[in-house]
């Protein structure tokens, strides 16, 4: 098996190289790269350079506007993003309801909102996890009755990512309650402006903003604005989440934190020598640097089948279980690296107009949150033990 790339997909990765130097932003190349918070007019402005250059969408087919590309090149593509410091683009819309969309949709919604979605005109959020309804996804009982041309939606949806800036949400409804709990949910594409919608944060030990619950009262929603067949939604929730654990894997933001990891390990000292050159701490870095190679070859193999119109299989769960792991343990190799430089909470240093002294090296500011924030990785998308027992019955058949 070669597995080096192509003079063709080289040339590519150079065509992007140049396309970055010459047009991300250096404040946002910043901010990412110094781990200072990002607002929502950060995400959309990058967003909106992509799209400009034909590139908002790399993920999707040509014919509803996207890229075409192929596995390599969309990995490339994102691998050369994270390395330059570029801010990730935002899955819910892009990487989440838009197959949905595009495979299950109608053609006026494919018309109506795969163009904006790409553009950055309108920003996505998730309406999936309930307080009762979390890895049993299926207990969800927010409900959605019919009157005439609409549903009345009430219910309770949280752990909702970014719903405070979101112009959308795409919710699992209950539209029916008899036979088994999978069937009778149907899949809605709500406007967040409507009337009855309510958005509580949910804030967290970091202090940030980042996660909320949502709350609908009585609030009406055409009927146009299902996606699919009635009491469908929960084939059309599985294959979203096929998707979503894929993105999870996050491949070249992992291989970007390695290199940041392996700079810092060079420079902070151990014992009166670089850090790199303490063996257990050395062997760790190895460890999750070949978890991180064996998961990058395992996302080209599911992008590939995706890119073949299978879709993403239960070998999604694999990228999912394992792209958090090592997720995990780069950020617990990054605490470790920098000792008690790390463990301050300094939320202010955040604030890219913030002028004050950090503790230690700028880079280990953010450390501690970004530590508490990544052990959510395992759990969202489904935690990984839900996605041990699909790999069990899917793939071992057992």
């Amino acid at each position: 098996m070669d597995l080096d790339f192509t003079a063709e997909e080289q040339g590519h990765r150079r065509e992007v190289r140049r396309f970055l130097q010459d047009n991300l932003p250096a404040d946002l190349a910043n901010k990412v790269k110094h781990g200072k918070r990002l607002v929502r007019e950060d995400f959309l402005r990058w967003q909106q350079i992509l799209h400009q250059r034909g590139w908002g969408a790399t993920m999707w087919p040509s014919a509803f506007g996207g890229t075409g590309w192929n596995a390599v090149e969309q990995h490339i593509f994102e691998e050369e993003c994270a390395n330059a410091g570029a801010p990730m683009q935002l899955p819910f819309g892009l990487k989440m309801v838009a197959p949905v969309i595009m495979a299950f949709g109608s053609p006026a919604q494919q018309a109506h909102f795969l163009p904006r979605i790409v553009a950055g005109e309108d920003w996505w959020c998730q309406g999936y996890s309930e307080p009762g309804a979390g890895s049993d996804l299926a207990s969800l009982t927010t409900s959605a009755i019919r009157e005439g041309e609409h549903y009345r939606v009430n219910g309770q949806k949280t752990w909702n990512t970014y719903g405070q800036h979101a112009d959308w949400i795409f919710c699992l409804v209950r539209t029916a309650s008899e036979g088994r709990k999978q069937e009778g949910i149907s899949f809605l594409l709500i406007d967040m402006k409507t009337p009855g919608i309510t958005v509580r944060p949910i804030i967290m030990i970091d202090g940030e903003h980042e996660i909320n619950e949502v709350w609908f009262e009585d609030v009406l929603v055409p009927v146009e604005n299902r996606v699919g067949e009635e009491n469908k939604g929960w084939t059309y929730a599985k294959f979203l989440l096929g998707h979503e654990r894929t993105g999870i894997a996050g491949v070249g933001r992992s291989k970007a934190a390695l290199k940041q990891l392996k700079a810092i390990a060079r420079s902070e000292q151990a014992f009166g020598r670089p850090l790199i050159m303490d063996q257990r701490f050395r062997d760790r870095v190895a460890q999750v640097e070949l978890e991180l190679m064996a998961l990058e070859i395992t996302h080209l193999r599911v992008l590939t089948a995706d890119h073949e119109k299978r879709g993403p299989g239960p070998e999604a769960s694999i990228l999912k279980i394992k792209g958090s792991e090592i997720q995990q343990s780069l950020a617990e190799l990054m605490m470790q690296a920098l000792g008690h430089y790390a463990l301050p909470w300094q939320r202010e240093a955040l604030d890219p107009d913030w002028h004050g002294e950090a503790i230690g090296a700028d880079y280990a500011a953010p450390l501690s949150g970004h530590y508490f924030n990544y052990r959510k990785t395992t759990i969202y998308g489904g935690s990984n033990e839900i996605q041990k027992n699909i790999i069990a019955q899917m793939i071992l058949g057992l």
